[in-house]
């Protein structure tokens, strides 16, 4: 009893090892996708070839169109390939990479797992380790709470958001990334009284789902692009890494892309 009131003590203290405490999830990871997740929070950023480290979190919150990333202001010196890294995103294979405010990969992790640390170059030429060590991690969603998270929309800022004059012209919609289904045209004018502009599909189009929803029009605010079917009901999308998307993203996925006039 005596060792049980004394662990009590410790862990009310904080003397007690990380991993051996519950933590809360960081913030804002019920709102990140999935994928996302496991990475949040904090990490040891290591070069491979000197004692030199620092802890970085990797946050959940939107920097343009990655997430951000924090670290204390004295690892800029112990790295200084910190200097200009602002952000974070996944690479193409699912491991983080640190970026500069302009998306510029300063650091890309190649190899290794979450478990273990990764390792990858940096763009000064060295080799970086992230660790886990004893941070604790999100853990994963729940299926309950993945299609809870699912039906949620996503939380846009307007100001980061393409401008409302560069949306007019023609679109690929997708299903599947980089796999064309039809095209569309979203038309400047004329406006209608309920601020909808004209859309309509460009040649035919062979998606069965789509031809039924038939878009008619679109709208834009707040950063949400609406299409609206000709019988009135609308799909809303935001947009992300160069593209839209349908949000919340449930039922059948929807991709738009917009292709030189």
């Amino acid at each position: 009893m005596i060792r049980g009131l004394l662990a009590l003590y410790l862990l009310g203290a904080g003397l007690l090892p990380a991993a051996a405490q519950t933590a809360p999830p960081p913030r804002g990871a019920d709102r990140v996708p999935e994928a996302l997740r496991p990475w949040l929070g904090a990490w040891d950023l290591e070069r491979s070839d000197a004692p030199r480290g620092c802890t970085i979190t990797l946050g959940a919150e939107p920097a343009g169109e990655a997430r951000q990333l924090r670290f204390p202001a004295p690892c800029r010196r112990a790295l200084p390939i910190l200097d200009n890294a602002t952000a974070w995103a996944l690479a193409p294979g699912g491991r983080p990479r640190l970026l500069d405010a302009g998306g510029k990969e300063l650091v890309g992790f190649r190899g290794g797992s979450r478990e273990a640390g990764l390792e990858g170059p940096g763009a000064d030429g060295k080799t970086y380790r992230l660790l886990s060590k004893d941070h604790p991690r999100a853990a994963p969603a729940s299926p309950q709470d993945a299609a809870a998270i699912a039906r949620r929309p996503t939380v846009v800022n307007p100001a980061n958001a393409p401008a409302p004059e560069s949306l007019p012209g023609r679109y690929v919609l997708m299903r599947q990334a980089n796999r064309e289904a039809c095209r569309l045209v979203l038309s400047a004018a004329p406006i209608a009284a309920d601020g909808r502009a004209p859309a309509a599909f460009e040649g035919a189009c062979d998606d069965t789902g789509l031809t039924i929803f038939d878009p008619a029009g679109w709208r834009y605010q707040g950063g949400r692009l609406s299409l609206v079917a000709r019988r009135g009901h609308t799909v809303e999308l935001v947009f992300e890494n160069g593209q839209w998307r349908k949000d919340p993203a449930v039922g059948a996925p929807l991709l738009m892309r917009k292709v030189a006039p």
